[in-house]
């Protein structure tokens, strides 16, 4: 039997793009199934990856060009070293996947997700920012969309935004070995 190092962070640059989010869903489910975390618990974060980056690639822009995207718009991490995947490549060595079609080929989305030693998954989108501030909304019932923000609010323990000169980032914690309380308070969770 052949031990396999599972890292405790990982970190994707994806295209500025909807087929993003399914190729981040995927690979965080698999690093979160190798690190044997609890089905329910990968069910939430998945959820809460898709609504962060659903949201990036929707409202806001791209980061400016990404150092290891290069042209192509695509990087995967092999260990913990983020490098750029070619042009027209459907899955990396090893097997690990990449977005295909940008609308943005100079900038992306970073996407990472870290297990700290307390136990607690933070899951993060860093984009280039909006006009606006992401906020939950409250939408009519009949609204096709709206609902992202809300849905990370009940699903994780604590969720914020930290702004950087030319970038935004959105971050969710949760608790990773059991299903988690909803967050009791305004105290902001730095991660």
């Amino acid at each position: 039997m052949v031990a396999r190092e599972v890292p405790t962070s990982s970190t994707m640059a994806v295209p500025h793009g909807p087929a993003s989010v399914g190729v981040a869903r995927r690979r965080l489910r698999r690093d979160l199934g190798d690190r044997q975390i609890p089905e329910p618990v990968i069910d939430d974060a998945v959820l809460i990856l898709s609504e962060l980056l659903s949201n990036a690639c929707r409202y806001a822009r791209p980061l400016g060009p990404l150092p290891a995207l290069g042209r192509s718009g695509r990087a995967e991490v092999l260990g913990q070293m983020l490098v750029g995947v070619p042009s027209g490549t459907r899955a990396a060595p090893g097997g690990r996947e990449s977005a295909e079609g940008s609308d943005e080929p100079d900038g992306g989305v970073l996407v990472r997700w870290q297990m700290h030693a307390d136990g607690v998954l933070t899951l993060e989108v860093t984009d280039g920012g909006a006009a606006t501030r992401p906020l939950p909304a409250s939408p009519s019932l009949t609204s096709r969309g709206g609902r992202g923000l809300s849905i990370v609010d009940q699903l994780a323990s604590d969720w914020g935004v930290r702004d950087a000169p030319g970038e935004v980032t959105v971050w969710a914690a949760l608790p990773a070995r059991a299903r988690h309380a909803r967050r009791t308070g305004g105290d902001a969770r730095s991660a």
